[in-house]
């Protein structure tokens, strides 16, 4: 069974390459500002997902050790970073397209259910 440290470096690298794409798709096309706006929602998406593994990581440390578990603010915070980036987006909508930033924000967790998948199928 891979540990969620694996999953997410697997991930990360997933999310890398896409990233890689939506950079040639934002300086090769005419629809810069959607390009831009996967990449601004990608990136805070991976800081979402980052959040929830770390988070994640430190409950399982906590309940292996006996210890009380404390759970606030991971749901804010990845709340708050999809809200920073809609706001970036609609202060900025000649550089930033909306929908292509909401789009982006979903691409770990639809990354992470693919990959679930293909896992389970092997």
């Amino acid at each position: 069974m891979h540990t969620l440290r694996h999953i997410y470096n697997r991930q990360k690298k997933a999310l890398f390459f896409l990233l890689a794409l939506f950079v040639i798709g934002w300086a090769f096309s005419d629809f810069r500002p959607f390009f831009a706006g996967m990449i601004l929602g990608s990136l805070f998406g991976l800081y979402n997902f980052w959040i929830l593994v770390r988070r994640m990581e430190r409950f399982d440390q906590n309940i292996s050790e006996g210890k009380a578990t404390k759970s606030i603010g991971g749901t804010a915070l990845r709340f708050g970073s999809g809200v920073a980036a809609a706001a970036i987006a609609l202060s900025m909508p000649e550089k930033f397209d909306l929908i292509g930033t909401v789009v982006g924000l979903m691409i770990p967790y639809v990354l992470l259910l693919v990959d679930r998948i293909v896992v389970h199928v092997k």
